[in-house]
C-alpha cells in the first residue's frame, strides 16, 4: 500500500481549512485516511498550521511521500524547531493560553470505570 501524506479539506464553502493526513493514495482527497497528523488554515495570519512531526517523521520513514504543501509545512515546523528565538516566542505564547478546564468525573462515570476495570481483572 503506497502511503501519501497530504492535505484533506474541511470547512465550508469559501472558507476553507485543512487537516494533514496520511493516507492510502487510492483514496479520494476527502475520503478515508490511515492518521491524522495536523492541520493547517490558510486564512490566518501567523501560527496558521500545527504537525505532529514525530508522527510525520515516523511515515516518512515508512516511504510515505509528502505533497508539496506538506514539504513547505514541514519545512517550516522544522525552520521553527531550530531557531532558538521563534521557539522561545512559541513557547510563552502557548504558555499564556490558558489550559482548557477539564469537567471532574460523574458518579455515573467512575462506577462505569471501575466495573470496566473489575471485568478486566476477571
Amino acid at each position: 500500500m503506497a502511503v501519501k501524506i497530504r492535505l484533506r479539506r474541511t470547512g465550508s464553502k469559501n472558507a476553507a481549512c485543512f487537516r494533514v493526513v496520511a493516507a492510502d493514495t487510492r483514496s479520494p482527497r476527502d475520503g478515508k485516511f490511515i492518521e491524522l497528523l495536523g492541520w493547517y488554515d490558510p486564512r490566518m495570519k501567523k501560527d496558521n498550521f500545527s504537525l505532529k512531526m514525530d508522527r510525520i517523521e515516523y511515515w516518512i520513514g515508512e516511504g510515505a511521500i509528502p505533497s508539496d504543501t506538506v514539504k513547505s509545512l514541514v519545512k517550516k515546523s522544522r525552520k521553527v524547531a531550530k531557531n532558538p528565538a521563534v521557539a522561545e516566542k512559541v513557547e510563552e505564547v502557548i504558555a499564556t493560553v490558558a489550559p482548557e478546564e477539564v469537567a471532574a468525573p460523574t458518579v455515573e462515570e467512575e462506577a462505569v470505570v471501575e466495573e470496566a476495570e473489575e471485568k478486566v481483572e476477571a
